[in-house]
């Protein structure tokens, strides 16, 4: 066992049942997240706080999201393990790990070459063999690889995504915060090819650059976080929320 193995293991368990009390209920999410070695993701300045319950900063002035954030939204997508899932926004690739364990095949998107670069190295360290990583323009999607069964959005749009969710298959899921400044995380689900919209909480990310985002990262906002600790909006209409089903039938 590699020095430091064991310790980490226990802040992974520590950092999972502190998930669990703040309400995380599938445990599909919180099983891979006691998983994944959180510490290859960030820098060595930061390796220490790989499993703090915050966003951390990483290269080219980007973020690792918080983990409850990255739990909420992957359950979010309610996988089974048979999906597809489109991810915009590779940043240190955590998320696309995460994705990796709990569903079929996962394409990511990232805009910032470098990034893609270190994440490919991480990925492929780890064994994550079902990834695709893509370097383009994350607000226009992937659509050669689509349709997707969810999408997952780590950068904040400025207002509804009508490209990503174009790329969506029936019944799937798109997850994205919208808005600037407090912005709100949204699950949109597409029903009969429209989009049922439904407001999770308010939160904070960094700005999503492209072609349907924002022009350029003169924006800045605060990295990944809940702007409050869990702040549930009221459904916003159409739809109530769906309970997450379980792993496996009982």
């Amino acid at each position: 066992m590699k020095p430091g193995h064991s310790s980490a293991v226990q802040q992974r368990a520590h950092l999972v049942d502190l998930l669990r009390r703040e309400g995380i209920q599938d445990e599909r999410v919180l099983q891979v997240l006691g998983e994944i070695p959180r510490e290859l993701f960030v820098s060595a300045d930061f390796a220490s706080q790989a499993y703090d319950n915050a966003a951390l900063p990483i290269d080219e002035g980007q973020t690792i999201s918080q983990p409850y954030m990255v739990a909420l939204m992957t359950s979010e997508l309610h996988l089974t393990g048979d999906e597809t899932v489109l991810e915009i926004g590779t940043g240190s690739g955590y998320q696309a790990a995460i994705l990796s364990r709990l569903c079929r095949r996962v394409i990511s998107v990232e805009r910032i070459p470098e990034l893609s670069r270190q994440a490919r190295k991480v990925l492929q360290h780890i064994g994550c063999r079902n990834v695709e990583l893509v370097v383009g323009d994350g607000t226009l999607g992937c659509p050669a690889r689509g349709p997707y069964d969810g999408i997952v959005v780590t950068a904040a749009a400025p207002d509804f995504p009508e490209a990503l969710f174009s790329q969506l298959r029936e019944g799937g899921r798109l997850v994205v915060p919208v808005g600037e400044g407090i912005q709100v995380l949204q699950t949109i689900r597409r029903h009969q090819g429209r989009p049922q919209v439904e407001n999770v909480c308010e939160c904070r990310f960094v700005p999503l650059i492209g072609a349907a985002g924002y022009p350029d990262d003169t924006v800045r906002f605060t990295p990944s976080t809940p702007a409050t600790q869990p702040a549930v909006l009221p459904p916003a209409p159409i739809t109530p929320k769906a309970a997450v089903p379980p792993a496996s039938p009982p």
